[in-house]
């Protein structure tokens, strides 16, 4: 099935792989971050237009589906339940305004696990009742990359949503199978500047409350205590340098970072070491994108199929 889609608060692309896996053409892109686009343009050809408040949905082109992992901002009048009036000075009523004028058949929309209970659930309620009253059968759920096949522990609430009733869809389904191994450089070719100082070492050793596996991710949280598992805890952008260590020795390497939310080997580094947290953090896991993709064109195809 050949379809149009556009990506919006692109990232570095992630959700546009998973949509192009199963044959969709990206004709619209939108992101705001000037080294994210680098990323972008290096890997996809094309510079992704800048801030999407400053672009008014008529100059969008024509798509079939919307795509879109937007910032959780606190919104401004929220618990009336007046939905799309109640989304207004947020990124959200941005993509409402799109989707009102455009009408694409499906949407994909990303966000944190916390969006679900966001001012005790009502930011949720306000975005699915505007959803729904643009005309949308409106499917959520939380996805945890580990179940599809990527080493790290990201829960991520997907919104899907489709003009026609009558399509049934669901969620995939993944299996825990990973492999940390599989992902990792060997310490060898990694650059000694990844490497941390003895003393940060025999702090870590010091904070473990219990024996490592091998490999392992050694996550230490905010009070200090460190932990050792098999995958690495979520990615963040913001994060220290060094609250994820490989075994307790070094930082995660770019193509690490990548491997982590499952970007394939051939995708282009081209920022420094900083910028690249950064948009690893911010971030999709690619093969939980491929997934939802799959059963979106598929639950689609299918509908289509029955109608003929």
């Amino acid at each position: 099935m050949s379809f149009k889609f556009i990506d919006l608060f692109a990232g570095i692309g992630g959700i546009r792989l998973g949509f192009e896996s199963q044959g969709g053409q990206c004709v619209f892109s939108s992101e705001w971050d000037s080294h994210a686009q680098k990323t972008y343009e290096a890997n996809f050809g094309e510079c992704p237009h800048g801030d999407i408040t400053k672009i008014s949905p008529k100059d969008i082109p024509e798509h079939d589906i919307l795509l879109g992992g937007f910032p959780c901002q606190a919104f401004s009048i929220i618990g009336k339940m007046n939905g799309f009036d109640d989304t207004r000075g947020t990124l959200f009523f941005n993509i409402a305004e799109i989707l009102k004028l455009k009408k694409p058949k499906a949407f994909m929309l990303e966000n944190v696990k916390q969006l679900k209970t966001h001012d005790k659930g009502n930011t949720f309620k306000v975005i699915i009742k505007t959803l729904e009253d643009l005309g949308y059968k409106v499917n959520h759920t939380v996805l945890n990359a580990l179940d599809f096949g990527v080493p790290q522990k990201r829960e991520r609430t997907f919104i899907v949503g489709f003009l026609d009733h009558n399509i049934d869809f669901n969620f995939p389904v993944g299996e825990r199978s990973f492999n940390l191994e599989s992902i990792l450089e060997k310490d060898d070719d990694v650059p000694a500047n990844f490497f941390v100082s003895e003393e940060i070492k025999a702090s870590r050793i010091a904070n473990l409350k219990k024996e490592p596996p091998f490999p392992s991710i050694w996550h230490q949280n905010v009070s200090g205590n460190v932990s050792p598992l098999p995958y690495s805890c979520a990615l963040r952008a913001g994060a220290s340098y060094n609250y994820l260590l490989i075994n307790g020795v070094r930082r995660p390497t770019p193509r690490e970072l990548l491997r982590l939310q499952g970007f394939p080997d051939d995708f282009k580094v081209v920022v420094p070491y900083t910028q690249l947290r950064k948009q690893a953090g911010n971030s999709v896991a690619v093969p939980v994108i491929k997934a939802i993709a799959n059963n979106v064109i598929t639950a689609m195809q299918l509908k289509n199929k029955n109608v003929a």
